[in-house]
């Protein structure tokens, strides 16, 4: 089963071209979303279309752009509908027919790419947190309470006042009182 994707990123702009390839590569289903390509977040079309696939289907976008315009979010995608058993072709692309044993290496390659830049996005991400840890700067939220508070807090609490009551009296969660201990 064929099912095809078709998106415009204005509600002003036509669908009509995209459909009508479409439907002359005999897809069976279209979804089409009218959003902006910067992210595939807000395509509940795409999610659909995706979610429609079963083993053996063909994904099917008259451009490769109209699904996505991100890199890592076509990878992604690619991931996605390869997970299901599915495979992928771009009209406008002729080498980029997962269909084939040419694009099936295509996908091949795009997945180890795509794994190389996770690791090297991981791997940068622990040098600038080591980074900022050894000049001093503690990642993440602020604490609510201050030392002193803390402290006080933790008085409070090994002398039988309840955590709810404690974190009323410093403006916050119980649950942050909590995990003090």
């Amino acid at each position: 089963m064929k099912i095809g994707y078709a998106r415009v990123s204005d509600p002003s702009q036509n669908l009509d071209r995209q459909i009508a390839a479409l439907r002359a590569e005999g897809c069976e289903k279209i979804f089409s979303d009218k959003a902006t390509g910067r992210t595939v977040r807000g395509r509940p079309q795409l999610e659909k279309a995706i979610d429609a696939l079963g083993t053996d289907h063909v994904f099917v976008v008259a451009e490769w752009d109209r699904a996505t315009r991100s890199y890592t979010d076509g990878i992604k995608i690619i991931t996605r509908i390869a997970e299901r058993g599915a495979l992928v072709r771009v009209l406008d692309r002729e080498y980029f027919d997962l269909t084939t044993d040419m694009g099936k290496a295509l996908l091949g390659l795009l997945s180890a790419i795509a794994s190389d830049e996770r690791e090297r996005i991981v791997r940068r991400a622990k040098e600038g947190l080591e980074l900022a840890r050894s000049k001093g700067v503690r990642p993440g939220r602020k604490p609510k309470l201050t030392e002193h508070q803390r402290r006080r807090a933790l008085e409070r609490l090994a002398a039988g006042d309840s955590a709810r009551e404690i974190g009323r009296d410093f403006g916050v969660s119980h649950s942050t009182i909590v995990r003090l201990k």
